[in-house]
């Protein structure tokens, strides 16, 4: 690894917020901003079960990721035509790029607006047409993840995979989302296997809410490349050197975790440990709207809850790149522009 010099902790902030880094983490339904939430309802001729803006972000409160799943779930009914998907994806791609994010593989979840009577092709055609757009306007490499919903039976998710087949080169991966509780990734493992054999890309949350376990039978069962989360792999000895050896990355979401109750604040969050045993950690926003920042607050505060360094920040913007799917020449691009912003700060 490149040798990092120390800086001076008032000038890290300023460090953080520029250098370029991938998002790998991150639900584009959880970028619903309450005021954008107002603005599609009144478009699209929908009531909310809130008054305003404001009587919306006093709700995010909550004590386990069920309560956070039934309010975001709530969110998503303002969304319905395909304006809508790409007006909620290009207001998260300005954000990204004013954090100096170059390269982000977005999360969304079709099932959850199919059940709405919302077409999984209005889905993905709105969000891929922000994803060309930024690319375009703003030099931000944009790629989407379909997640299933794993508290949904693997039928459906079969049903999901199959209406979005047509849309396939739109696609980058599939992954696995919501309630981890009681529902283990071998819950999907058919219907992963048919996701490898057409040549997805895999990833699965495992190891937030849920046990060490889960982490191995994603790795094992799903055969996925990336663990979203995986913060619970620190107490499975066994399982932080496979982490380590086979250099598996772990998407990590700071304010998630603590907001979720998963660490009871920042300053107890084991990001810190992940790093100093080596692993293939990233730092990431997860659903920003709801748990209180984007990229470069997760970065800020969770350098300065935990005391990070220099040497921590450049670890973790290459190992975004590292952990990305994105081509082997690209990441070489992304890895210079990250050295030449540390160049600036030596």
């Amino acid at each position: 690894m490149k040798t990092i010099n120390p800086i001076a902790a008032e000038h890290l902030p300023a460090l953080l917020r520029r250098m370029p880094k991938a998002e790998l983490h991150m639900h584009i339904e959880g970028s619903l901003e309450p005021e954008m939430m107002f603005a599609l309802a009144q478009r699209n001729g929908l009531d909310l079960p809130y008054p305003d803006v404001a009587s919306v972000r006093r709700a995010y409160v909550f004590g386990n990721l069920q309560e956070f799943l039934d309010i975001y779930h709530a969110g998503t009914l303002v969304l319905r035509t395909e304006q809508d998907f790409y007006d909620m994806a290009w207001a998260y791609l300005q954000r990204a790029a004013a954090d100096n994010v170059v390269h982000a593989e977005i999360f969304f979840d079709s099932q959850t607006h199919t059940a709405h009577g919302v077409s999984t092709d209005v889905v993905i055609n709105g969000l891929h047409r922000a994803c060309v757009d930024a690319q375009a306007v703003l030099g931000i490499r944009a790629a989407l993840i379909l997640c299933f919903l794993r508290h949904l039976s693997e039928r459906e998710a079969f049903e999901a995979l199959e209406q979005a087949l047509p849309l396939r080169d739109k696609l980058l991966g599939i992954g696995l989302a919501s309630s981890e509780r009681g529902h283990p990734p071998e819950k999907f493992a058919s219907v992963f296997a048919k996701a490898r054999s057409l040549g997805f890309r895999l990833v699965a949350h495992a190891g937030e809410e849920g046990p060490p376990a889960y982490i191995w039978s994603a790795l094992d069962v799903l055969k996925v490349e990336r663990i979203d989360h995986g913060v619970r792999a620190m107490e499975d000895a066994a399982l932080v050197a496979r982490l380590r050896e086979q250099r598996i990355p772990l998407t990590v979401c700071p304010f998630s975790n603590v907001k979720l109750r998963v660490f009871p604040a920042l300053d107890k969050h084991n990001i810190g440990q992940i790093l100093n045993f080596g692993l293939l950690a990233t730092i990431n926003s997860d659903d920003p709207a709801y748990f209180g920042g984007y990229i470069n607050d997760n970065f800020t505060q969770t350098f300065a809850a935990l005391g990070l360094t220099s040497a921590h920040a450049y670890q973790l913007a290459q190992n975004s790149f590292s952990a990305s799917f994105a081509e082997t020449s690209t990441k070489r691009l992304y890895q210079n522009r990250l050295d030449e912003v540390f160049e600036t700060f030596q």
